[in-house]
């Protein structure tokens, strides 16, 4: 599977923007697909995450209200929809596919393929 996130930016504080991340080379539909992100000097964290359906998410505490997390598998593309964003948001936003997805879907270890990430920067 291979996987391609944009949407990334330069935004100010208080604004939003919506990644995307679409996936190639696999059965889109089977796979839990998470959002997790680095920011500058600090390790990389998870974010959002949707079980294969759709029917699940879960999201960091810091994320949650803010940002959404959606799938479209028809179009094999999920998205992370950011709102109210803060500068503390600046990050590198990878996207992720995990196969045998256990729920809440934080960890890391267990996902398969990995984007290459893209670069959102929140001024104030």
């Amino acid at each position: 599977v291979q996987l391609q996130a944009s949407g990334g930016g330069l935004v100010q504080a208080g604004g939003s923007l919506r990644l995307s991340c679409a996936a190639s080379g696999g059965t889109f539909s089977r796979y839990t697909m998470g959002w997790f992100r680095q920011a500058p000097g600090k390790e990389r964290e998870f974010a959002a995450a949707i079980s294969s359906s759709g029917i699940r998410t879960y999201y960091a505490d810091s994320v949650k209200g803010r940002f959404t997390i959606s799938r479209d598998n028809a179009k094999n593309t999920v998205y992370l929809q950011m709102s109210s964003l803060k500068p503390e948001d600046t990050a590198v936003y990878y996207c992720a596919a995990d196969y045998s997805g256990s729920y809440p879907y934080t960890r890391q270890y267990e996902y398969d393929y990995w984007g290459q990430g893209t670069l959102v920067t929140v001024s104030s």
